[in-house]
């Protein structure tokens, strides 16, 4: 796991999105430098992060995204037209899980050629059933690499 730097850092609002990919990269290259050099990779977070990993998913090489909790639609503020944010993961070219609480305030995607949704009991934190989320990630992971180690 790991924290993005301006949680580290104390601040509750993030920086832009490039920045964040760019911090992600980062961590990324970090990792493929050291103990993970010559290994797949999967990328993946949650909420923010599940968004930040399909943005950087094709620079950092990735074989699959994993989105815990995509917020697929901003709360909708008043005066303001409804926005989604499905282009980020329709832009995503490799197997794809999207685990989402079946109540998720946050919209829950459909899903898409590379794109495998599963709902789950809960919300957006996901905290309601922590085993079928388990389950459900850990399936789909068996598949990934499993697929990753038929492809010389």
């Amino acid at each position: 796991m790991v924290e993005q730097p301006y949680r580290v850092a104390g601040r509750r609002s993030p920086p832009r999105a490039s920045q964040l990919d760019a911090d992600w990269l980062s961590v990324v290259e970090r990792l493929r430098a050291d103990d993970f050099a010559g290994l797949p990779v999967i990328v993946g977070g949650r909420s923010l992060g599940a968004r930040v990993a399909c943005r950087t998913a094709e620079a950092a090489g990735a074989i699959a995204v994993l989105c815990l909790a995509f917020p697929l639609a901003p709360p909708q503020r008043a005066g303001k037209p409804k926005q989604s944010r499905l282009a980020e993961l329709e832009a995503v070219n490799v197997p794809t899980l999207v685990v989402q609480g079946e109540r998720d305030p946050f919209g829950i995607p459909p899903p898409g050629p590379f794109r495998e949704v599963v709902k789950v009991p809960g919300d957006h934190g996901l905290k309601t059933d922590l085993e079928a989320v388990a389950a459900t990630v850990q399936a789909w992971l068996a598949n990934v690499v499993a697929e990753a180690a038929l492809v010389p």
